[in-house]
């Protein structure tokens, strides 16, 4: 069943035991498949030549994901996109909506819902990701790491959609390599955020490898400044106020914040619920419900 229209594009390295189930889910929809190689050294290429992709090496000594994805997609020909990793899978119970999406003639780019099953969990957990787009000249990642398209697609003034489509991620749950990984990952944000302070984008994912290293003080810092960048984020407002509550703490400032989030989200869940855990901490009746 080809999907007139789309491309696969994928940027890969050492993915021999992950690439056939990744392109087994998608091999009778894509019309074309682009495999961005970074630098494998088992048959991972092999692998891809044999579901007919076109292969391309990237040099990558220069670490940065955004430009290897961006050279995947400027060999695509097809009208749509679709960017998938190795570890992911197509559920094939969303193939009438993509093909209802390619069928449109709009210009917006498309949230799918990933579901990540890790090895060492019985329960996935979700999230959402911009991973099918028109195939539009002004429609590049951004970030060497953690890369997004999602910006320049709004840039261009088109819109950020709830698709329908899912996704699975199965990766290995290995603590340490995720440990090192983050590490990693928070030396290249910040030589990004050297290089361009105002990106607040990634200041926020900065704060995230800090929290998963459970380097709360650090995560603290770095959302203070996210704070100071864009005081109207009620997101951002919730994150400082949790962090001056548990890790801190500071009750006063934690209740500061945790009030702004919710006058700038009224009924904003999550800062109700912080709100209610300070109130009991405190002795207090609950005074969640305000922003007094």
């Amino acid at each position: 069943m080809l999907t007139p229209g789309l491309t696969l594009a994928m940027i890969v390295k050492n993915e021999e035991r992950n690439l056939v189930r990744c392109l087994d889910s998608v091999r009778d929809l894509v019309r074309e498949l682009i495999v961005v190689d970074t630098g494998s050294a088992d048959r991972t290429p092999q692998i891809a030549a044999d579901y007919g992709a076109k292969i391309i090496p990237f040099d990558f000594r220069v670490v940065d994901f955004a430009a290897a994805r961006n050279y995947a997609i400027a060999q695509a020909t097809s009208r749509w996109i679709l960017m998938l990793d190795a570890d992911e899978t197509l559920d094939r119970t969303s193939i009438p909506l993509l093909g209802q999406i390619l069928a449109s003639g709009e210009r917006d780019g498309h949230y799918l819902e990933r579901r990540n099953f890790a090895s060492d969990s019985a329960l996935p957990t979700t999230d959402y990701c911009v991973r099918l787009f028109p195939n539009l000249p002004r429609y590049r990642y951004r970030g060497r790491v953690h890369e997004t398209i999602d910006a320049s697609i709004l840039a261009a003034g088109a819109r950020l959609r709830q698709s329908g489509i899912r996704i699975d991620h199965h990766f290995a749950a290995d603590r340490e390599a995720r440990r090192r990984k983050n590490r990693w990952y928070i030396e290249i944000l910040q030589e990004e955020i050297a290089a361009d302070p105002s990106d607040g984008t990634r200041l926020d994912f900065l704060a995230a490898e800090y929290h998963q290293l459970e380097m709360f003080a650090e995560a603290t810092r770095v959302t203070e400044r996210i704070v100071q960048m864009r005081p109207r984020d009620a997101r951002a407002r919730l994150f400082l106020g949790a962090y001056r509550l548990l890790y801190q703490p500071d009750l006063a400032r934690a209740r500061a914040e945790l009030n702004e989030a919710l006058r700038l989200r009224p009924g904003y869940p999550e800062a109700q619920s912080f709100l209610q855990l300070l109130d009991e901490h405190e002795g207090r009746p609950n005074q969640s419900g305000s922003v007094g």
